[in-house]
C-alpha cells in the first residue's frame, strides 16, 4: 500500500478558533491542477507496475492519496492517517492487505515535507518527494526516512551563484519565499555568492498570503535599488502573486534569475501578461519523457468512478460547467463524460513532464525496493510481512534504469545526481514564451557550468548582457578601495602609487615593481629603470675628460721644459729629481680621474680609489720632500754641518718611497678585507638606478683619505715655516699656496659630495682631484716655467748667489745646488 500526499488545492480559508469548542476542519480553496497532474502520474506508475510481469510478479500496489492543500498542519494530519491506516483518502483503491501504508510519495513543497518527515521518521516509513528541494532535508539525523527524486538546493544554490558570476553580475537583488524552501535556498546562495564576489543589495521575503502592504514594500525596495538583476527562490504560487502586483507598477527591464519551481512553468509564463519576465534565466530539471503518461494524465474520466467532492470540483473547474446534480447559476451542464481534447488550460499543459517523471521514478523506487524485500524472481514471497524499515533499507541501495533510460539511485543523503538545464525565456512571434535550453550544469563534472553557443534574450528583449554592478570595473593601473559602510562590491578605483602596478581588471592590490623596474605612466606595467652613471658621452663627462687630458698635457709640457733646461740653476736649485717625480705623480693624478668616468665595474671600482690614494700620496710625498730639504738647508745652524747628510738624494728617495709604501699597504689591506664594488643604488631616485662604487670597508676608505690629509697638513705646516726663505730658489711660498688650495678644495669637497645626488657626486670627486692637481701644477711649476722661458736673465748663478748673500742668515750652498 502506497500513500500519496499532494496539494490538490493551493490555499485555505482562515478560521477563527474560539478555543471553546473543537476547531473545524481546514477548508481548502483554489483548486491546483498541478496536484491533480502529480496524482495522475502516480496512478500511471502504479498501473504500469501492476500490469508488469517482471516487477513484483503476483503482487499489486494499492494507494491512498490525500489532499494537503499546501498546509503544513494538514500534511501532518494526513501523514498520521496514512501511518495509522485510519480514514479514507480522497482517492483510494481497496486492498485486502492491512490499510497501513509502507511508503509515502509527496509532498510537493519543502515545508510540509519537513513536518511530514519528522512525523513518519520514527516509524521508518519512507517519504519520497518529487519536488521538495530544500537542502535541509538531506540531514539524515533529523529526517532519516526522507528521500527524493529531485536534486537538493545545495546544488541549485551553487549553480545559481556560478551562473550569476559567469555573466559578471556582482550586484543583485534577492526575493525569496518566506518558507523553508526560500529561506534555506537563499541562505546557501548568499553564502556561495559572497565567496564568488557577488553582493546582495537587498534580500526580501514574502508569502502569497501576506497582506498587500508587505508586497508594496517589496516593490518600493525594487524601485529604489540600483541592481538590475533579481535572483529568486520563489514557489510558482508566490511568484504568480508577485508578478500580478508588479504589472501595475511598470517594473520592467530587470533581469530575473529563477529556480526550477517556476522557470519552465508555462502557467507562470501565461500569468505574466505584461511580459515582465521576458528574458528570464534559470535552472530547470532536465527534460524527460515517459511513454504513455501524457495520454494517461489527460484521461480524467477514470476519476469519475471515485465520486468524491474533490473530483466534482475539479471536473466543474476544468470544463467550466456544473454537474447536473449541483446545478447552480448560468454555467452549462456537464455529465462527467466530457473529453479534454478540445480544452486548453494549465491541466492539459505538459511542460512539467520532468516533475511528473520524478513522481514516476519515486513509485518505481518503492516497487524495486519491495521487489528486493520480497525476494521476487519469477514469483514473490507474498507471505512475508512487509515492514517500512526493510523497504527503506533497500531503497537506499537501489540502482536501476527506467524504460526511458533514466538512472535512479540515491546517495548517502537520499538525494539523486544533480543535473540542471539552463533555461532562457525567449518570446515568440505569436506572443507566447519559448523555454529555450541554453546550457547545462552538472555537479559531478569537472566543468560544471557549460553554456551553449546560442543567442540569449535578455530583459526587455535585449541582445546585450545586462550590466549589474555596484561600481564599474577598475581598469589596469588602479586598485579597488572599499567604500565605507558598503558591501565589498562597492568600491572606488584608486590609481596605483609610483613604483607599483596592476595589470588585471578589478585588482585588489597594486604590486610593487622589482627594484630594477619602475611603473609606467598608466601604472599597468613596469619598465626597466634608466641606469645613470657618469659617462663619456654626456656633456659633463666629456668636459671632465677634456679637463683631465688638459692637465695631463700641461704636466707633460712642464716636464718637457724642465727636462730641456735641466742644467739651468733654477731647475737644479729646486731639486730636479723630486720635481720630475712630482710631475710624474701629477700626471698620474690627472689620469686616475678618468677611472671615475664610465660604467662602474669590479676593476674600475677597485682602481679608482686605490690609484687615487696612492698617486696623491706620491704627489704630496714629493712636495713634502722638497719642503723638508729646503727648510733643513736654510735652518741648519752650522754650514756644512752633519744635519744635511740625512737629507741627501738617497734619503729623499727613501722618504718618498716610505710615505707611498704606507698608503700601498693600507690599500692592499682594504682590498683584501672589503674591496670597493659596483653597487646599484635604488634609494637615491625612484625612477632611476644609480650605478656607483660602494667603498666596501668604510674604515679602509677613510684611512686612505685620512693618510692623505695628514701628509697634506704636515706639508702645509713645513711650507708655512719656510715661507720667508730666499725667493729665487726657494719654493716654500708656492708650496704654501698650493697646499692652501689643496686643503680648500678637499674641505669643500665633503659637503658638496654628500649633498650631490647620483652621478653628480662622482663629478664632484673628479673636480676635487683635478682642482687640487691643477693647484699643485700651477702654484709650484708655472712660476719657474715663466722665469725659464720669459726671464732667462734671472736664471743665473750670479742672480742666485746675490740672493743668498742678501739673506740675513747666510749659510752654505743649499743642498741640491751645483
Amino acid at each position: 500500500m502506497l500513500g500519496g500526499i499532494f496539494s490538490l488545492h493551493s490555499s485555505w480559508k482562515d478560521r477563527q478558533d474560539s478555543f471553546v469548542q473543537k476547531p473545524q476542519s481546514l477548508q481548502c480553496t483554489s483548486l491546483n491542477f498541478r496536484g491533480f497532474q502529480f496524482t495522475q502520474a502516480m496512478l500511471f506508475a502504479i498501473e504500469e507496475i501492476n500490469n508488469s510481469t517482471d516487477l513484483l510478479p503476483g503482487v499489486s500496489l494499492g494507494y491512498k492519496i490525500y489532499d494537503s492543500c499546501g498546509s503544513v498542519a494538514r500534511g501532518v494530519r494526513v501523514a498520521l492517517a496514512l501511518a495509522n491506516g485510519d480514514g479514507d483518502g480522497p482517492l483510494e483503491e481497496l486492498c485486502p492487505r492491512p490499510a497501513r501504508v509502507q511508503a509515502i510519495v509527496g509532498e510537493t513543497s519543502s515545508s510540509p515535507c519537513m513536518a511530514i518527515a519528522t512525523t513518519v521518521g520514527p516509524f521508518w516509513i519512507p517519504l519520497i518527494s518529487h519536488f521538495a528541494t530544500c537542502a535541509c532535508l538531506s540531514d539524515k539525523t533529523k529526517y532519516p526516512s526522507f528521500l527524493r527524486t529531485i536534486p537538493s538546493d545545495y546544488y541549485q544554490s551553487r549553480a545559481l551563484a556560478h551562473l550569476v558570476k559567469y555573466f559578471g553580475w556582482t550586484w543583485v537583488g534577492a526575493i525569496r519565499s518566506n518558507d523553508d524552501y526560500g529561506n534555506n535556498g537563499m541562505a546557501t546562495f548568499t553564502e556561495i555568492a559572497k565567496g564568488l564576489g557577488v553582493c546582495l543589495e537587498y534580500s526580501v521575503s514574502f508569502f502569497r498570503t501576506d497582506p498587500p502592504g508587505k508586497i508594496q514594500k517589496i516593490i518600493n525596495v525594487i524601485k529604489a535599488s540600483t541592481s538590475k538583476v533579481i535572483v529568486t527562490f520563489l514557489s510558482h504560487m508566490d511568484l504568480d502573486v508577485l508578478i500580478h502586483q508588479l504589472s501595475h507598477h511598470n517594473l520592467s527591464g530587470y533581469q530575473w534569475v529563477g529556480t526550477e519551481s517556476w522557470i519552465f512553468d508555462s502557467q507562470t509564463a501565461a500569468s505574466d501578461r505584461t511580459r515582465i519576465l521576458n528574458g528570464a534565466l534559470g535552472l530547470a530539471i532536465p527534460k524527460a519523457h515517459v511513454d504513455g503518461m501524457r495520454e494517461f494524465i489527460l484521461d480524467v474520466k477514470r476519476l469519475n468512478s471515485f465520486g468524491d467532492d474533490t473530483f466534482r470540483q475539479f471536473w466543474e473547474t476544468i470544463f467550466n460547467c456544473q454537474l447536473e446534480s449541483r446545478k447552480v447559476g448560468n454555467r452549462g451542464d456537464c455529465n462527467g463524460l466530457e473529453d479534454l481534447k478540445d480544452v486548453q488550460n494549465s491541466f492539459t499543459d505538459m511542460s512539467l513532464m520532468p516533475i511528473f517523471s520524478n513522481v514516476y521514478k519515486a513509485v518505481y523506487a518503492v516497487a524495486h525496493a519491495v521487489h528486493k524485500v520480497l525476494g521476487c524472481n519469477t514469483t514473490c514471497n507474498t507471505r512475508m510481512q512487509l515492514e517500512p524499515f526493510a523497504i527503506l533499507h533497500q531503497m537506499k541501495k537501489i540502482h536501476f534504469t527506467t524504460k526511458e533510460g533514466h538512472e535512479v539511485f540515491f546517495n548517502e543523503n537520499g538525494d539523486p545526481a544533480a543535473k540542471y538545464e539552463i533555461i532562457n525565456w525567449q518570446p515568440t512571434e505569436n506572443g507566447t514564451v519559448e523555454f529555450v535550453t541554453v546550457g547545462l550544469y552538472d555537479a559531478s563534472a569537472d566543468k560544471q557550468l557549460n553554456l551553449q553557443n546560442r543567442s540569449l534574450v535578455w530583459a526587455g528583449n535585449s541582445k546585450q548582457v545586462p550590466v549589474s554592478v555596484c561600481s564599474k570595473e577598475c581598469r589596469p593601473g588602479t586598485r579597488k578601495v572599499l567604500q565605507k559602510g558598503k558591501p565589498v562590491c562597492c568600491y572606488d578605483c584608486v590609481r596605483c602609487a609610483e613604483g607599483e602596478f596592476s595589470n588585471v581588471t578589478d585588482s585588489v592590490t597594486c604590486e610593487r615593481c622589482n627594484p630594477e623596474f619602475w611603473s609606467n605612466e598608466r601604472r599597468d606595467a613596469c619598465t626597466r629603470k634608466e641606469a645613470e652613471f657618469l659617462s663619456y658621452n654626456e656633456v659633463m663627462g666629456a668636459l671632465l675628460t677634456v679637463a683631465s687630458l688638459l692637465g695631463l698635457f700641461s704636466t707633460a709640457a712642464v716636464a718637457r721644459v724642465f727636462f730641456k733646461y735641466r742644467q739651468t740653476p733654477i731647475v737644479r736649485a729646486n731639486n730636479s729629481e723630486l720635481s720630475f717625480l712630482l710631475l710624474l705623480s701629477l700626471a698620474l693624478c690627472f689620469l686616475c680621474s678618468l677611472t671615475f668616468i664610465g660604467r662602474p665595474s669590479w676593476w674600475s671600482c677597485m682602481l679608482r680609489h686605490t690609484v687615487f690614494g696612492i698617486t696623491f700620496v706620491l704627489c704630496i710625498s714629493c712636495v713634502l720632500g722638497k719642503t723638508v730639504v729646503v727648510l733643513m738647508a736654510f735652518r741648519s745652524a752650522l754650514p756644512d754641518g752633519h744635519v744635511m747628510k740625512w737629507f741627501g738624494p738617497l734619503q729623499q728617495r727613501l722618504g718618498v718611497v716610505a710615505f707611498t709604501l704606507v698608503q700601498v699597504v693600507i690599500c692592499i689591506v682594504w682590498l683584501i678585507i672589503a674591496p670597493p664594488f659596483p653597487l646599484k643604488n635604488f634609494k637615491e631616485f625612484k625612477n632611476k638606478i644609480i650605478l656607483e662604487c660602494a667603498v666596501g670597508s668604510v674604515v679602509g676608505f677613510w684611512a686612505v683619505l685620512g693618510y692623505i690629509g695628514i701628509l697634506a697638513m704636515l706639508c702645509f705646516v713645513l711650507a708655512f715655516l719656510a715661507r720667508k726663505l730666499p725667493g729665487n730658489f726657494n719654493e716654500a711660498k708656492l708650496i704654501t699656496f698650493s697646499m692652501l688650495i689643496f686643503s680648500a678644495v678637499w674641505i669643500t669637497f665633503i659637503p658638496a659630495y654628500v649633498s650631490s645626488p647620483g652621478k653628480f657626486s662622482v663629478a664632484v670627486e673628479i673636480f676635487a682631484i683635478l682642482a687640487s692637481s691643477f693647484g699643485l701644477l700651477v702654484c709650484i711649476f708655472i712660476p719657474k716655467c715663466y722665469i725659464i722661458l720669459m726671464q732667462p736673465e734671472k736664471n743665473t748663478k750670479k742672480r742666485i748667489k746675490g740672493t743668498v748673500k742678501s739673506f740675513r742668515k747666510p749659510i752654505g750652498t743649499p743642498f741640491g745646488f751645483v
